[in-house]
Order: structure tokens, then C-alpha cells, then sequence
């Protein structure tokens, strides 16, 4: 046992009994070590897998399962309902490629060439250089799936739109359940007709892909909405006072992301994570500039460069991610070089809790810090119930 919790009592939710965890506290990361820490302090970790190729996920799943021994974890896919090339079964890249505007393609290297970016020579090329399947398709994320069922996970998540009946029907085959994020009451609804075990509602201040209806109203109504399916609050929390306010609206649990951004095991970008630990909760938008769904992230000149009047709108899913993965990459490669602009540009997804993330410390002690101010907030409501 790794906490020092001097009051240690494992909490009792629908979410803890699901999951054999001590505290309904489950951390989406795309770092396998935060997976690893916050599943061995009672919570349970989640890997986001989008941006995994084939052979590092499953790299990635074998090595939790040895850090973590028999503690569940989670692997977190997304498989939009629509993207361009949804409609025919899922294009290949090379078709999609094809259709991005030169314009678009003339705005980029416009871009990196003010900035001063350098070109890297190490670069693959982008989705030019990787056939197959296009980013966030129901097909490459199905064979996530194959990968995350060769191994034992206790939850898969989709992050985006209601979990295909694929997705359902083999998890409930296996034993595992399965997640839904939900910006509406209507997503929420439509997740759970789908046969979702568990539905996350996540506020607008959330990091990544969000909705517009904040969480103090989102959450109750979700709650409301889908009883008896357990709901797990995310948007806006990061700390233990926010985790009593959502159990206090009905949830059963937290959803946590942002949080383990700035983390000691966290493998944010220098450059970011030290942006993050100086942002204020005003210092994060929703942008459409690197996947082309809202998705809120770290305002930056990145951002600020796609929001002017006079560049070209972002395009769809997979599109977006598609014509900017290979510019970002180059960007965070040159972001510690003197004299580039790319350290202006750099940017990531987080919420807005983002104020809040001002010291990095390790990914377990924040499920300590966050449990041991839940109780006190707990307690201290509790105690102006007293007569």
C-alpha cells in the first residue's frame, strides 16, 4: 500500500463495486506511467489509445499489466459517430489526403515559415507516409479493440458518440464494461439505449472534446436522465472539493484528464507542461484547429493564428488531424529552439482546472491530495447539518 492516507476507508459507490477500486477517482492519460500510479493508489488509470500505433499499444497494455499486477485499468478509443469517409465503410488515407484543400496546405506552411519553425528532418511525412486507415475511424479504432481485448483491461471508454454495437457486444462477451462520454442529456440517453455500462458526463470545462453546457447543470440532469446507470462527473475537476460537488449531484465518481497533465510521470511536451503550470482558467477554448470537432485546449498562437477572420477554417474529422499532425510534430520538436517561434505555437488539449495545475508532483500523490480534501469537504457540509 503506497498512500499515506491517515484515514483511509475505502469508498462504497456503484463505481468502487464495479471496479474493485478504493476510490471512485478514474484518470484518462495517454501516459501508460500515470495509468500505472493512479491504479495502484486506488483509482483507475485509463490509456487514451488515438494516438497509439498498432505495436506501441499493445507494448503499452503488456507493460501496465506488469506494473499493476491484478488492479484494473481502462483503455479509452474513439470511434466517431460521422467523419468524412464514414459513409463509405471508412476511407483510406491516400483518398482522404487527396481532398484537403491546397489552400489549406498554403495557410500551414505559411505559418511555420513566420514562426521560424525549422523543417525536421526526422519527420515521417505525416499521414502521406501512413497507409492504411485514417485517424479516428471506426476501422483503425476496431483494431484498438482487437489489441485491448488480446489483454485484460476492466473498462473500455468511447470518447466520442455512442459506443458501436461491435464495441459492446465483444467487451460484454469478455466480461468488461463499457464507457460513454456525454456533452447532453441526448448523448447521454443515446449511449445508454446503445448498451453503455457507465455514461461520463463532461462539461464544457473539460480538456479535449467538450460540449458547451457547463457542469453544475450537465451532470444532475445526466444523472437524472440515465438512473439507475452510474454516471461519473468530468469537465472541471481536478481537485477534492470538486469530486464532493459532483457526488453531491448524483455521480458515482470522477472522470479526471487534465489533471495528470503537469504530473511528474506525465509525458506532456516541456514546453506545454510549463505553459500549463502558468496558465490561469481563463488561459484554455474551444478549437476545431487540431481534430476539427471542439475540443478545448491551452490558447496559443496556434490557436490564435486558426481563429482569424482571414485563414482558413479548420476542416472536419479525420481532415484536420490529417493536415496538421506532421506541423505539430515539427513544432514540438523545434519548441526548445532559440529564435523559433514554434514555443508560441505550441498548444495541447486541457481544461480549465488548468488553473489549478501549478506544481507538478507525482500522479499518485494526486489522488492522495484529492481524496484527503474530498473528506474534508465532505465533513465540513456535514458539519453545518449539526444542531
Amino acid at each position: 500500500d503506497t498512500s499515506p492516507l491517515t484515514r483511509r476507508k475505502p469508498m462504497q459507490t456503484p463505481i468502487t463495486e464495479m471496479f474493485d477500486i478504493e476510490f471512485p477517482i478514474v484518470a484518462f492519460t495517454h501516459c501508460r506511467d500515470v495509468v500505472a500510479a493512479v491504479s495502484r493508489a486506488g483509482g483507475l488509470g485509463v490509456l487514451g489509445a488515438v494516438g497509439h500505433g498498432d505495436a506501441a499499444l499493445e507494448t503499452d497494455l503488456a507493460w501496465i499489466e506488469d506494473e499493476i499486477g491484478d488492479r484494473p485499468y481502462g483503455v479509452d478509443l474513439i470511434i466517431p459517430a460521422r467523419y468524412a469517409g464514414s459513409e463509405e465503410g471508412g476511407l483510406q488515407v491516400a483518398d482522404l489526403l487527396a481532398t484537403i484543400p491546397g489552400a489549406h496546405r498554403e495557410f500551414l506552411d505559411e505559418l511555420l515559415e513566420r514562426y521560424d519553425v525549422p523543417e525536421n528532418p526526422d519527420a515521417a511525412g505525416g499521414w502521406a507516409e501512413r497507409p492504411g486507415d485514417a485517424p479516428f475511424s471506426a476501422n483503425r479504432a476496431i483494431r484498438q479493440l482487437d489489441i485491448a481485448l488480446a489483454h485484460r483491461p476492466s473498462l473500455v471508454a468511447n470518447a466520442l458518440g455512442p459506443p458501436p454495437r461491435e464495441m459492446i457486444d465483444r467487451c460484454h462477451e469478455a466480461g468488461i464494461r463499457v464507457a460513454a462520454l456525454a456533452g447532453t442529456t441526448v448523448h447521454a440517453e443515446r449511449h445508454v439505449a446503445a448498451g453503455a455500462d457507465i455514461i461520463i458526463a463532461q462539461g464544457t470545462e473539460g480538456g479535449g472534446h467538450t460540449g458547451q453546457i457547463g457542469s453544475m447543470v450537465l451532470l444532475p440532469e445526466v444523472v437524472d436522465a440515465v438512473d439507475p446507470v452510474p454516471v461519473l462527473g468530468a469537465g472541471g475537476i481536478g481537485r477534492g472539493r470538486q469530486m464532493a460537488a459532483a457526488m453531491a449531484l448524483g455521480a458515482a465518481g470522477v472522470w479526471c484528464g487534465s489533471v495528470w497533465l503537469t504530473t511528474e510521470e506525465a509525458e506532456t511536451h516541456p514546453v506545454v507542461k510549463a505553459k500549463m503550470l502558468a496558465a490561469g482558467s481563463g488561459d484554455t477554448l474551444r478549437s476545431r484547429s487540431i481534430t476539427g470537432k471542439p475540443a478545448r485546449m491551452l490558447r496559443t498562437a496556434w490557436t490564435e493564428e486558426w481563429d482569424r477572420d482571414d485563414t482558413p477554417a479548420p476542416l472536419g474529422m479525420p481532415l484536420q488531424p490529417m493536415l496538421t499532425s506532421a506541423a505539430l510534430d515539427r513544432i514540438n520538436r523545434a519548441a526548445h529552439h532559440e529564435g523559433s517561434g514554434a514555443e508560441d505555437l505550441a498548444t495541447y488539449f486541457v481544461g480549465q482546472i488548468v488553473g489549478d495545475m501549478n506544481r507538478s508532483k507525482g500522479a499518485g500523490q494526486v489522488v492522495i491530495d484529492m481524496v484527503e480534501e474530498f473528506i474534508d469537504a465532505v465533513q465540513a457540509v456535514a458539519a453545518q447539518l449539526e444542531v
